[in-house]
């Protein structure tokens, strides 16, 4: 089973989280309703214990804060409004070392903007919503901004565009990790039009 953390912080935007987590927590309902081992475990993980206000007001009880979580075999990083985060002590630092130990990083939205501040899309494509594109270019040279898709997968670093994009993402993750066919159960279990193809 596969430990997949999402980091949530103040601002981050909703779906951004929440799609990601209804995918890889769905593959593994739909899994074990067909009697197999469930391939994803799935938790949260903030800058601390302290519950998380979300874009729009909605608040969130973390799992664990960045001092105390399991392993991670994959981390996703969401967006939403990061000034602060890109701010945020020992952050950069953190997701470095999460991913250098994980089989995959992954940002949703501008999400982008935190893993390329850790010095994870140096030389890479990547893409983010469409709207912060150019500011990502323009913050991060030395990265190739990847429009009009919503997924850019690089191996190890997975980005997507923006907020509903990210379900796509995901799903693709699970197709990478468990299996196409589980991957398509899961869109049809959630009445999800998945764009299977980053282009």
């Amino acid at each position: 089973m596969l430990k997949v953390g999402i980091y949530v912080f103040d601002d981050v935007e909703v779906l951004d989280f929440a799609g990601p987590y209804e995918v890889f927590t769905t593959a593994s309902r739909v899994a074990a309703r067909r009697g197999g081992a469930a391939p994803f475990s799935v938790c949260t993980v903030a800058p601390s214990a302290a519950v998380v206000r979300a874009r729009a007001g909605l608040v969130v009880v973390p799992d664990h804060a960045i001092v105390d979580h399991p392993k991670l075999d994959v981390l996703i990083v969401p967006g939403g409004v990061v000034d602060r985060e890109l701010l945020r002590p020992g952050l950069s630092t953190w997701i470095a070392a999460v991913a250098a130990g994980a089989e995959v990083t992954a940002s949703v939205c501008t999400g982008a903007f935190l893993l390329a501040a850790a010095g994870l899309l140096a030389g890479r494509r990547a893409t983010t919503h469409w709207e912060d594109q150019a500011d990502l270019a323009r913050a991060f040279p030395q990265l190739c901004v990847v429009p009009e898709l919503p997924w850019v997968d690089e191996g190890r670093v997975v980005t997507s565009g923006g907020i509903s994009a990210g379900i796509d993402m995901s799903l693709h993750l699970v197709a990478r990790l468990a299996g196409q066919e589980p991957a398509a159960a899961t869109a049809r279990q959630m009445e999800y039009r998945w764009r299977e193809q980053a282009g």
